[in-house]
Parts: C-alpha cells; structure tokens; sequence
C-alpha cells in the first residue's frame, strides 16, 4: 500500500490544514484533545466540530475557535463525513474527541503528505495499543485481516480515527457507510490508486465512556468491510 511517492511542489503547512470530528458528550475530553491541537500546530488549523450533544461539548468547542455544526444524532460516521467536507483546507485530519489520539502526530502527518501521499492513516495497533479494551485490540487486529484479504493488499488498522486526507480525496469520494466509516475511508482510497500510507501512532486511554456497544458496532463494521471491499472490486471490472 505504501506506493513510491514524490514530492509535491509546494510545501503544505499548518495554515493548509483542518483537524475535524465528531462530538457527542464529550465534556470531559475535548478542552484537552482542542488544547493539544492548538498548541502542536500554533493556533493556525482550523477545527470542526459536528456536534450532537446535550452536554457542554460545543459550548466548550467554540470556547476553543472551533467551528461547531450542530446535527442531530445520526450515528459516527454521519457526522464525520459532514466533517470531513466541509472545511476548504488543502489537507483534513480526522480525531476522535476522547483524547485517545496523539496531537503531537500531526507534523508528521502534514509531513508525509507533503512527501505526495494521499492518504496518512495513523496505525494504533503497531505499539501494541495496550490501553485499548483486550476484546477491541482483537477485533481490530481481525478486521485489518479482514480487509487486507480481499483487498489484495496488507493493511494494518482499518479502524482508526486518526488520518489526514488531501481534501480532493474526500471530495471525490462518495462516501456511503456510517458505523464502518472508519474502514471505508482507508479501503476505497486504497483501492483506487491513492497513495496511502500507514504511520504508527500511540494510543491513550479514553476520557469519558464509549458511546459504541463493541458487538453490535463490531458486526456493523466487518460487514461494512466485506460491502465496501466488494464494491471496489466490481468497480474494478468495468
């Protein structure tokens, strides 16, 4: 997956780049995960929000500059891919507000697209992610099996809510799951050529409870994989 890439012409910076999310209840964590932002790229991303909460999550978002949509609850992945479209910076990074994901990445994130790839995904499961729940560290390891089978190609966390994107990736995408959102964006760029790349990041314990019921969200997300997998291949044949 990890294709030869080459420089782009113009270097992308912090100006460039919008870091986007989900939020739902999230009080607890979000002033940390915006803080971090904040401080790692000096106050220069832009950050989203769309929110559907019924605590102070977006009163604390916009405390922090943090452009909040306010949407009823539909599920993850239809709020993050109203996330993902609607900034108009050159590269989107996708987080989680539960303070799991490592604000410090982003450079390198930012780096590595400026080294012309398409796609950073931030591979969780490479140092072990010891604070991630025993039966979550198995499931993800199998849906990366999962997917790398019929993909054709080894992936490593398919999962995870931590990747940057060129905006023209998410643009021109049409974006259909929401449980297995998280799968579909790193399988359908993958599969059509992007240049993709997996970078290993730490994992922290979450702040606050879990909002997905590991059975039921995990069942929705191998199916998710098998659908998005299968259509990328018949794609493929025409």
């Amino acid at each position: 997956m990890s294709k030869e890439s080459t420089e782009t012409e113009e270097q992308l910076t912090f100006d460039d780049l919008a870091v986007v999310m989900g939020t739902y209840n999230e009080a607890e964590a979000i002033e940390h995960v915006l803080t971090d932002i904040e401080e790692v790229t000096d106050g220069r991303a832009e950050i989203v929000c769309v929110d559907g909460s019924d605590d102070e999550t977006p009163e604390v978002a916009r405390e922090h500059g943090a452009t909040v949509i306010e949407q009823e609850p539909q599920g993850y992945g239809v709020a993050v891919r109203e996330a993902i479209l609607t900034p108009d910076r050159e590269v989107i990074v996708t987080t989680d507000c539960d303070d799991t994901y490592p604000m410090e990445a982003l450079p390198r994130f930012l780096e590595l697209v400026n080294e012309g790839y398409d796609v950073v995904s931030g591979d969780r499961l490479h140092y072990g992610a010891e604070a991630m729940p025993a039966f979550n560290r198995f499931g993800n390891h199998m849906f990366a099996l999962l997917a790398s089978s019929l993909m054709g190609e080894r992936v490593h966390d398919t999962t995870t809510g931590m990747r940057a994107y060129r905006r023209d990736v998410v643009q021109d995408i049409t974006w259909t799951e929401n449980t297995g959102l998280s799968a579909e964006l790193l399988i359908r760029p993958a599969m059509r050529g992007y240049r993709v790349i997996e970078t290993p990041i730490r994992y922290a314990e979450r702040k606050g409870e879990t909002k997905l019921d590991p059975l039921e969200g995990g069942a929705a997300i191998g199916k998710s994989i098998v659908k998005v997998c299968l259509e990328e291949r018949v794609k493929r044949l025409f």
